[in-house]
C-alpha cells in the first residue's frame, strides 16, 4: 500500500458548508457507519470505530475549540 504524505492544514468553510459537513458526520456517528469527507481537495475515509475528543485552547484573548476524530489507517 502506498504511504501517505504527512499533512497539517486548516481549511475555512462558510457557515452553511460547515453545518452540512457536521450534519453528515453526526448522522454517520449516530448510525455507526463510516464517513467520507473531502478536505482541501483530499478525500478522507473515516472508519466507524474512531476515537472522539474535544480540545479547548486559550492564548491571550483568542480561544479555539476543536472537535477531533482520531484513527489509524490500515
Amino acid at each position: 500500500m502506498k504511504k501517505k504524505k504527512s499533512r497539517d492544514i486548516e481549511k475555512e468553510y462558510t457557515k452553511r458548508q460547515f453545518a452540512s459537513k457536521l450534519r453528515r458526520l453526526a448522522d454517520a456517528i449516530e448510525s455507526g457507519k463510516a464517513f467520507r469527507i473531502q478536505v482541501a481537495k483530499e478525500s478522507l475515509y473515516i472508519p466507524a470505530d474512531i476515537v472522539f475528543n474535544i480540545e479547548h485552547e486559550r492564548e491571550g484573548k483568542e480561544e479555539e475549540l476543536e472537535f477531533q476524530l482520531k484513527w489509524k489507517n490500515q
